[in-house]
């Protein structure tokens, strides 16, 4: 019989994912910290008044934080890589 390892993410007594590795796990949580943040600044600005597409529009921004964060300049874009090398002539 195997033993299998889970990690749950838990909100106010209620389960709401489960991981195979504490680092998804911690990783979700994180962006349940960050939905938490986001929602109360997105309500104030009164722009989204449905409920569901204020907490869906949350949860797009702290999935997407690493673009966010270099729109807003507070993170640079990651270098391009070159794959291909130039000719010498």
């Amino acid at each position: 019989m195997p033993v299998v390892t889970q990690y749950v993410v838990v909100r106010n007594g209620e389960e709401k994912m489960t991981f195979a590795t504490k680092a998804e796990a911690d990783a979700h949580d994180k962006m349940l910290d960050m939905v938490e943040r986001l929602l109360p600044l997105i309500e104030r600005s009164e722009v989204v008044t449905d409920e569901q597409k204020l907490e869906d529009l949350a949860f797009f921004l702290a999935r997407e934080r690493e673009d966010v964060l270099i729109a807003l300049g507070a993170k640079k874009p990651p270098k391009k890589k070159t794959s291909e090398k130039a000719e010498p002539t």
